[in-house]
């Protein structure tokens, strides 16, 4: 399952005024319909475009006009939000899909890593498109708190799915540390996975199914295991420096 789908043949632009009796709720659903496609032949467009694809690129791919894309989402952050909030969704199901196969709460967390890694890297083009904002607006850097539409519900979302399992494994009392720890953890995932995706595939680069359990090593036990293990390995000197 991934975060492409294969657009349908499109549908005749309904007029820009259409009769005010029974045949508006027509139009209304016709319209609806309308861009339900266009968001899936936006999606296929960057997919193989790329995500800094123009808007008049995609409407090319799309078979229609710039015109038609402005019409049903005004600019290209509007487009970006629309096809945000239909990946991104589908994103956030398959994880919460996953979590509910674990039996314990590391197994959880790692099934949501991995289902995270797996959707994005379906096809990173339309992922980098959905989750950064268009170039008309201000930057934002990855992982900030700033995120806002669909892109924050859905960090919310997958916040709260991995809060879930940690509650139970850490028991009551302990919400001082279920309260910093989601979101904290959601900046580890996003950053390190988009890291992740952007790196040229070589023989240095972890596969998925490493890079996933790596994360969810961080997310449990942190870094301090191998910085024992290096300290072992090279003892630092007391003479050291002098």
């Amino acid at each position: 399952m991934g975060i492409v789908n294969i657009p349908e043949p499109g549908l005749e632009e309904p007029p820009s005024a259409p009769a005010s009796d029974g045949r508006s709720s027509r139009w209304q659903t016709h319209r609806e319909e309308r861009r339900r496609q266009l968001i899936k032949q936006a999606r296929r467009a960057v997919h193989s475009l790329g995500s800094d694809a123009s808007m008049e690129e995609i409407a090319a791919a799309a078979g229609t006009s710039k015109s038609v894309f402005y019409r049903y989402f005004g600019d290209k952050a509007g487009l970006q939000q629309a096809v945000g909030e239909v990946v991104l969704d589908q994103m956030q199901r398959r994880i919460h899909e996953a979590a509910q196969s674990a039996d314990t709460p590391r197994e959880g967390l790692l099934a949501m890593v991995s289902a995270y890694l797996q959707m994005a890297a379906t096809s990173p083009n339309v992922y980098t498109f959905v989750t950064r904002h268009a170039s008309a607006e201000p930057a934002e850097a990855p992982g900030s708190g700033a995120v806002s539409g669909a892109l924050g519900h859905f960090f919310d979302a997958v916040a709260g799915m991995i809060a879930s399992p940690m509650r139970s494994h850490l028991g009551e009392g302990r919400e001082n540390v279920i309260g910093y720890w989601p979101k904290a953890a959601i900046g580890l995932v996003r950053n390190a996975g988009e890291q992740w995706l952007s790196t040229p595939d070589t023989a240095g680069k972890p596969g998925q199914d490493a890079m996933a359990r790596q994360i969810t090593d961080w997310l449990c036990v942190g870094i301090a295991p191998e910085l024992s293990l290096n300290t072992t390995k090279h003892p630092v000197s007391t003479n050291e420096g002098q």
